[in-house]
């Protein structure tokens, strides 16, 4: 067993770890490899040791590994990064879901740009929940209007929530964002949104999050070791 083989088994066993601690499924909770800046190659030793869900930060990128591994059928590919207006009509024709919308523009365009031949394009409204003006995503106050939008829309199927809250030492403060991210879903289920995904959780926090209700898992640096800087 090779050493990416390894990781990615070291971190299913601890995704069942935490599902079990949580009193969870280790089935409802599906893990991203998260492969931005590495090589298709590594990609392909990820899927050949089981893993079959990929997660992509920069689009040009992605487009080229999604390319050179096409042979690879059943692969599910998540765009998780920022998104540039300019970029929605590859995001709508590579990418099975979208874990990064925060605006009703994106939505749209992602909605006209998707193909009638295709699968609707799943899609995650990400949140701000630590308030960072670095990252991406719109605040909790604003959820509610922006899924109400969103679902009304064709071809795209809001699916549910993401987040990358603030790194930190202090995980009752980690434990408090998650928290804050899952009762936000939870009320617009309770307004009859039907969503099933809660996208949260990485390399190092990823435990919590499941404990806290994460249903997707975003994990990168614990599979395929320090990315390279770009």
């Amino acid at each position: 067993m090779n050493l990416l083989a390894k990781n990615l088994k070291n971190v299913k066993q601890r995704l069942m770890q935490a599902a079990t601690q949580a009193n969870r499924s280790a089935e409802s909770i599906r893990l991203i490899a998260v492969s931005k800046t590495k090589p298709a190659a590594d990609i392909e030793q990820a899927y050949l040791a089981g893993q079959r869900e990929f997660g992509e930060n920069y689009l040009q990128e992605a487009v080229d590994k999604i390319a050179q591994l096409s042979q690879l059928a059943d692969i599910k590919w998540h765009f998780i990064g920022s998104i540039q207006s300019n970029k929605t009509k590859q995001i709508a024709e590579y990418f099975d879901w979208v874990h990064s919308v925060d605006r009703l523009k994106l939505a749209q365009r992602l909605s006209q740009q998707r193909v009638d031949t295709k699968a609707p394009l799943n899609i995650c409204l990400q949140v701000n929940i630590s308030h960072e003006d670095s990252k991406s995503g719109i605040l909790l106050a604003e959820v509610p209007l922006l899924a109400k939008q969103v679902c009304q829309l064709k071809n795209i199927t809001l699916r549910g929530l993401m987040a990358i809250p603030l790194k930190t030492k202090d995980t009752a403060q980690q434990r408090q964002y998650f928290k804050q991210i899952k009762d936000c879903f939870d009320e617009l289920n309770r307004q009859g949104m039907q969503l099933d995904t809660l996208s949260m959780g990485m390399s190092n926090d990823m435990e919590i999050a499941i404990a806290e209700g994460a249903t997707m898992i975003r994990v990168g640096t614990a599979i395929f070791g320090e990315r390279a800087q770009k």
